[in-house]
C-alpha cells in the first residue's frame, strides 16, 4: 500500500501515471512510443527499465534473465536493490507523466505501489489501440520466434545488453489511433532473444501452488482446515479458490481478509508470479 505522506509527495507534484496493459507478446512495447506521445508521456517503465528519451536511464531489463521466473521477477521490481534505484531516480527528477506496461491491472498497480508513485489514473488496453490481426501477428512472433521488443532505438540496446540484442527495425506510422499523422513518424526499436525465451517458459503446476497455499494457510492459522483448492490461470496471472472449515469463535472478517493477503504476499514473493484474485469460502464452522 503507498503510504499516505507519499501520495501527498506526488500529488503536490502533479504527476500522473497511465497503464498500458496486455497478454504477454501481443504488442505493448511495440507500441507504447505511440501511445507516450499521443498522451504527452515522458517516462516509460518496461520490463523492469526506465526509459527516458529514448535511453535506458534506470533499472535492469527483465529479458537479460536466464529464467521465465526471475523475468517475472525483475519486471515486478522484486528485488529491494533494483526498485530503490527506479525510485530514487523519479523522486530525483522533475517529470509529469509516466507509464507503466504490464499483462494486468494488477501488475501495472503493483508496480506502481513498489516504485512508490501514484496509481495509474488511465488504463489502454491493447485492445484499444492494436486491431485483431496486428496482435495474432505479434502473438505468433513471440510464440514460434521468441523475439522481444524493448521501445528504444538499436544502439542503447547494444551499449547495455549486447548478449541478447537481435536486430533493429523502424516503423513507419501514417496513422495512429485511426488518425492520420502528418508528417508520418517513423520510430526505431530494437528486437532481443532473451535467453528464457529460447529455453521455454517455466511455469508453476497446480500441485506446487496447491501445496504453497495449505503452507500458507497453516503458518498464517493452524486452526483453519482447507476443504478444497481450486486454481485457474490467464495472461493477467492466476486466480485461487480456497474452501475452508473456521473453528467456532473466529472473527471472520479480520481473520479472512488477512489471510487472503498473507496468501498473495508469500507465493509472489517467493515464485514472482502475479496471483490476480484469492477467493476464501467458509464452508462449514467447526463447533468443537
Amino acid at each position: 500500500m503507498i503510504s499516505l505522506f507519499i501520495r501527498i509527495f506526488w500529488k503536490i507534484r502533479g504527476i500522473t501515471v497511465f497503464g498500458l496493459v496486455g497478454e504477454s507478446g501481443t504488442g505493448k512495447s511495440f507500441r507504447a512510443k505511440l501511445v507516450a506521445e499521443k498522451y504527452g508521456i515522458e517516462y516509460i517503465i518496461d520490463d523492469g527499465v526506465l526509459i527516458v528519451n529514448d535511453a535506458i536511464v534506470a533499472g535492469k531489463s527483465a529479458k537479460r534473465e536466464k529464467s521465465y521466473m526471475a523475468a517475472v521477477k525483475t519486471a515486478l521490481f522484486h528485488e529491494k536493490e533494483h526498485r530503490d534505484e527506479v525510485a530514487r531516480y523519479l523522486q530525483h527528477h522533475t517529470w509529469r507523466n509516466i507509464l507503466i506496461l504490464g499483462t494486468s491491472e494488477r501488475m501495472v498497480k503493483k508496480i506502481a505501489e513498489r516504485l512508490q508513485i501514484p496509481y495509474p489514473s488511465k488504463i489502454i488496453r491493447i485492445e484499444d489501440i492494436a486491431s485483431k490481426e496486428d496482435i495474432e501477428m505479434a502473438k505468433q512472433s513471440r510464440k514460434i520466434e521468441g523475439k522481444h521488443v524493448i521501445p528504444v532505438p538499436a544502439i542503447e540496446i547494444k551499449r547495455s545488453y549486447p548478449q541478447i540484442f537481435y536486430d533493429s527495425i523502424r516503423v513507419f506510422f501514417q496513422k495512429r489511433f485511426g488518425k492520420t499523422i502528418t508528417p508520418p513518424k517513423t520510430y526505431e526499436k530494437a528486437v532481443v532473444r532473451p535467453e528464457f525465451s529460447k529455453r521455454g517458459r517455466v511455469a508453476i503446476s497446480e500441485s506446487a501452488l496447491s501445496q504453497m497455499v495449505i503452507h500458507c494457510v497453516d503458518e498464517y492459522d493452524e486452526s483453519i482446515r482447507i476443504q478444497k483448492i481450486s486454481i485457474r490461470s490467464d495472461s493477467q496471472g492466476y486466480r485461487l479458490t480456497v474452501i475452508i472449515e473456521m473453528p467456532f469463535g473466529k472473527q471472520l472478517s479480520g481473520n479472512i481478509h488477512g489471510l487472503q493477503q498473507y496468501i498473495i504476499d508469500n507465493i509472489e514473493r517467493y515464485t514472482g508470479i502475479l496471483i490476480e484474485e484469492v477467493n476464501i469460502i467458509i464452508e462449514s464452522i467447526n463447533r468443537q
